[in-house]
């Protein structure tokens, strides 16, 4: 009689189970089996013997919960496909964007050279009234007071060197001219070193009828031409 009873029971019991299980099936709830962390992409072996009761729960119940993959930084990409599991980025490998590389200030253009000053020209002292006689390298009289007037100036000039430079007008030769204008050059010199200027400072040299700052065709013109001029050398 006992075992008539759990027979009965346990035929009930069956039918509706069955009855529960057609009903999750109809309703489209079953056991997905699927394991993309599997190398066959199913849960098998030991792994299903682990899972094996969650069948019966989930069609009792409510279905198996998958265990979701890792997320260690918590930006919403697992680890699995994350490049940086351990660093927050809402990125597409779940890595920070590469900050942009600055450029390169850019060099500034060397500033031109500045053009290059003129040396300033010599200085010129032109005898003003220190003239000779035709063919003379004798000082007239009247040159005298030019003369000391010039020796005060080439004091206030220190101690530059300074060229005397003699002239002629345009008679005569060239190479004689040349020899006088020497000649009246050295007269200039040896005055002025008698008014206290230093020797090896002054030195003599004639340039003839060249560089005329008159017309040699008068009278006139000639005088001014037989003439000195003091010149400072650099």
């Amino acid at each position: 009689m006992r075992t008539t009873r759990f027979l009965l029971c346990a035929s009930a019991a069956t039918l509706m189970l069955a009855g529960v299980v057609s009903a999750h099936a109809a309703e489209g709830v079953f056991y997905d089996p699927s394991n993309a962390a599997s190398s066959s992409g199913k849960t098998t072996g030991y792994e299903l013997y682990r899972t094996i009761g969650c069948p019966g729960k989930g069609l009792l119940d409510a279905p198996c919960q998958v265990p979701k993959e890792v997320d260690t930084d918590g930006d919403g990409i697992p680890d699995s496909k994350d490049k940086c599991p351990t660093v927050y980025a809402k990125t597409a490998d779940g890595c920070p964007a590469a900050e942009p590389v600055a450029e390169p200030a850019p060099v500034p253009a060397p500033a031109p050279a500045p053009a290059p000053v003129a040396a300033p020209a010599p200085k010129k002292l032109v005898l003003e009234g220190v003239n000779f006689d035709h063919d003379k390298a004798t000082l007239r009289e009247d040159a005298h007071p030019i003369l000391d007037q010039a020796a005060e100036g080439l004091k206030e000039w220190g101690d530059v060197k300074v060229e005397v430079a003699g002239y002629t007008d345009s008679r005569g030769k060239d190479k004689y001219n040349l020899k006088l204008s020497q000649r009246r050059a050295e007269a200039v010199r040896a005055y002025l070193i008698g008014k206290g200027i230093a020797a090896d400072r002054l030195t003599a040299k004639g340039f003839g009828e060249t560089r005329p700052v008159a017309d040699n065709k008068t009278a006139e013109g000639r005088f001014k031409n037989r003439r000195v001029e003091l010149i400072e050398q650099k």
